[in-house]
């Protein structure tokens, strides 16, 4: 696949509804937003295919907070790849741009030539959603398993949302003559139309991991089988989407479900690091703290992880001891 110039549908989460099913879903192409995060880093291949993923599951997921909410994704592993963390940002004003960001961190030492999921080992997924201040951060976790982020994340809705959810992923780098190597990524989401009840999957499973299968009705199992056979047929090109819009996809994919799609939420990447956020989490520390944290060119340095910017600040100005508002970084 080749592409050399921005496409209508870059950088979308399309929703849409299967109104003869009783699903629901979202068609995400990532392009200019997933060069933003990862051209922060020089990752390992692994850990860039790692993060490229998180990010296309945070934007498919993300699409149905609230205005000015917070996403947050994150994986904690003992393997090579420790941490994954995504934060995506609601849009300020209906109509508006949501933002995304991504970092992870790793033992280069402990990578390894197998497959990225690979390079993640024992831990958990976890889910968690700031709706403001003044309000208590929902969060929800699940133990890693399966044999990709996508899978965990499955894995996460059927235990802790009761909700029967299929992702299908593609993303990669693009190659083209007389254009800089970049990524790609598309992705589709499946979700079953929740019920009433929050324990409709009572009764029902073979054991502790609940997956979406045992989280359908009978009489609903028919509709969620036959969407998931369609999705099956979706080709990697389709999804990371150069020729094919997301509305044409679904056509092709759904069209006896009766596909209805909805205003697509546009995203970019974007970073909420400032100086002021750097020194209000200094704030809880002493005079005696910040000295220790100061360096040898008599400094207080720090550098976003998301987005690579360093902060260099002066030692007094700093911390809850502070002698003075300085501005001087």
């Amino acid at each position: 696949m080749t592409l050399g110039h921005q496409i209508a549908w870059d950088d979308t989460v399309l929703p849409f509804q299967l109104d003869a099913s009783d699903i629901r879903g979202r068609v995400a192409r990532l392009d200019g937003a997933l060069n933003g995060i990862l051209n922060q880093h020089d990752y390992p291949p692994q850990v860039e295919a790692l993060v490229a993923e998180m990010a296309l599951l945070t934007a498919l997921i993300g699409q149905t907070i609230k205005l000015r909410w917070k996403l947050q994704l994150q994986v904690q592993s003992k393997g090579p790849v420790r941490m994954i963390a995504t934060d995506y940002y609601g849009p300020e004003k209906e109509g508006g741009t949501a933002r995304i960001r991504a970092y992870a961190s790793y033992d280069a030492d402990r990578l390894t030539e197998s497959a990225p999921f690979d390079q993640v080992g024992e831990g958990y997924f976890a889910i968690m959603i700031d709706q403001g201040k003044g309000m208590t951060p929902y969060q929800g976790i699940t133990p890693l398993d399966g044999t990709s982020l996508a899978a965990c994340a499955e894995t996460y809705f059927a235990q802790s949302e009761q909700l029967p959810t299929r992702f299908s992923l593609s993303f990669g780098r693009s190659v083209e003559p007389g254009v800089a190597e970049h990524w790609r990524a598309g992705g589709m989401m499946l979700q079953h139309m929740p019920k009433a009840s929050p324990f409709v999957a009572e009764g029902k499973g073979t054991g502790d991991t609940l997956t979406a299968s045992d989280l359908v009705q009978d009489d609903e199992a028919e509709n969620w089988n036959r969407a998931n056979i369609l999705l099956d047929t979706v080709e990697e090109l389709e999804l990371i989407g150069p020729t094919l819009p997301p509305n044409d996809l679904l056509l092709r994919l759904f069209h006896e479900e009766i596909p209805r799609v909805f205003d697509a939420q546009t995203v970019r990447f974007g970073c909420t690091c400032s100086e002021d956020r750097v020194r209000q989490s200094l704030s809880i520390y002493s005079a005696r703290d910040i000295e220790k944290m100061t360096t040898d060119a008599g400094r207080v340095t720090a550098d976003c992880q998301f987005c690579g910017a360093h902060y260099d600040l002066d030692p007094k100005t700093v911390g809850f001891e502070a002698e003075q508002d300085g501005d001087d970084a």
